[in-house]
């Protein structure tokens, strides 16, 4: 295939050669123009030079004026020469046959004079009608091609302007035509490069399997290809880092986590024992319940984990977002009415159906909420939306709250296993859970806090008919319709 670079040389060629055509066709026109225009001076001249003839012809015929011989002959040898000075331009412009025919007809002419000046017998009637019409002819003649050329400097005139104005359209189609090849052929590898730079920003590495072309468009497409490629193989690594260090977090967090309730076990058995014989029935019991606290923080912890490390499998259904929020808000409506709370429902009424596990998508706002409950500890207001997006074709649901912040520093590890802001009681595996249960769901989600203004949770969904456009295998939807 030819590259970008010779396609824009040929056309600058061809666009030459075209202008060079047309150059030279009206070259040869204005020369042709030329030639006519300088004979039709020409033959006014020499129109004028038999003007002269006949009218001296005339005095001689009509009044025997024998001067008028003179005068003839003066303007014969006037116009013979100024004949033989212009032949070559004459010629190129009538041709050499009435070049000839013209000089003849005045040769005819000028022998005729001749005869009457040497006297060598006296003109009669006849004679002088042959003079007369041979002067008449050699006029009409002059006239004749003269008006020729006259019509054939229109008929010039009218073909350059023709081929000018084809030629003009000519060449302008052709750059139109030739244009819209190159602008193809680029936007069809421009497409190509950005699909691929599209999908390499979502994280897809998968480089583009078409065969690329021979032009500099392909050279790019090669190029990201191999981009793409290596982008995919540090990906891997990075993953794989974050993956160790992850695992560094996560037993450094299960240790801490496991190893508080564990101490408070230790320290409450030994207390216990120590004790035992001093204690009464009741105070026995609380030493129990404390164990028993203990107990079942270490059981949660460990049910997070599993969750998050086996999740469960979401059963999807078709459910009404609207309706989902709505039965949340019933079951924390206590923990709002106690925490002095007030709450703000702003539920678009358009809103498409989605494909959901509802029991783990109520988990996720349970503990979304909650969270901000415990942010406004002295009272608060609640801010729950719903929209559709439609340019993603997404349902967004919007938690905004007004209680204290998340520092700046802390937003890009909310989502972290067993990091809170809590100062007591938070286990940190909260949001992580959730963020599992949100990604599961092919949803997204994410958090925009200012200091004092209160927290922001965004979390999107795709609607039932972009999951039934984007999932290639309906048994992906387990239970749903």
């Amino acid at each position: 295939m030819m590259k970008i670079e010779h396609k824009i040389y040929l056309s600058n060629i061809v666009h030459i050669l075209l202008l060079l055509l047309i150059g030279t066709i009206a070259m040869h026109n204005l020369n042709a123009l030329y030639t006519k225009f300088r004979f039709i001076t020409i033959a006014n001249e020499l129109n004028a030079g038999f003007l002269g003839i006949r009218l001296a012809e005339k005095n001689f015929l009509l009044y025997d004026d024998k001067t008028a011989l003179d005068e003839i002959s003066k303007e014969i040898r006037q116009t013979s020469t100024t004949l033989f000075e212009v032949r070559n331009d004459i010629i190129r412009a009538v041709g050499a046959v009435n070049y000839g025919k013209l000089t003849d007809l005045l040769n005819q002419y000028n022998q005729m004079v001749a005869k009457i000046r040497q006297r060598k017998f006296s003109p009669d009637g006849s004679f002088n009608n042959q003079l007369r019409a041979a002067g008449q002819e050699l006029k009409n003649f002059s006239n004749d091609i003269t008006e020729l050329e006259s019509t054939n400097i229109g008929r010039i005139i009218i073909r350059s302007k023709t081929i000018l104005h084809f030629s003009f359209w000519a060449v302008v189609l052709f750059a139109l035509f030739f244009s819209q090849l190159i602008v193809r052929n680029i936007g069809s590898s421009l497409r190509r490069i950005v699909n691929l730079t599209q999908s390499i920003s979502k994280g897809n590495y998968q480089p583009i399997d078409t065969k690329p072309s021979a032009d500099e468009m392909g050279a790019v497409v090669i190029a990201i290809n191999s981009m793409a490629t290596e982008l995919g193989k540090r990906e891997k690594e990075i993953i794989q880092s974050k993956r160790l260090a992850s695992i560094g977090v996560l037993v450094a967090g299960v240790a801490h986590e496991l190893n508080n309730p564990l101490n408070n076990i230790s320290m409450i058995a030994q207390t216990y024992e120590s004790v035992y014989e001093s204690l009464s029935r009741e105070e026995r019991i609380d030493f129990m319940n404390q164990i028993e606290e203990q107990t079942e923080r270490l059981r949660l912890i460990i049910k997070n984990l599993l969750d998050f490390s086996r999740p469960k499998e979401p059963h999807l259904s078709q459910a009404d977002p609207n309706h989902v929020i709505q039965k949340t808000l019933e079951l924390i409506s206590n923990m709002l009415d106690v925490s002095n709370i007030r709450t703000t429902l702003n539920l678009s009424d358009e809103l498409p159906d989605f494909y959901i596990d509802e029991h783990q998508i109520q988990q996720v706002l349970v503990n979304i909420t909650a969270n901000a409950i415990q942010a406004m500890s002295d009272g608060g207001r609640l801010t729950i939306s719903s929209r559709y997006l439609e340019k993603e074709d997404e349902v967004e649901f919007e938690i905004r709250d007004t209680g204290k912040g998340i520092p700046p520093d802390y937003l890009e590890h909310i989502f972290d296993p067993f990091f809170t802001t809590k100062e007591e009681g938070g286990t940190g595996l909260g949001l992580w859970v959730s963020y599992g249960i949100i990604k599961q769901h092919y949803g997204n989600i994410r958090v925009k806090s200012s200091g004092d203004a209160g927290t922001v949770f965004f979390i999107t969904f795709p609607s039932c008919n972009k999951i039934k456009r984007c999932t290639s295998n309906e048994k992906e939807l387990h239970n749903g319709h």
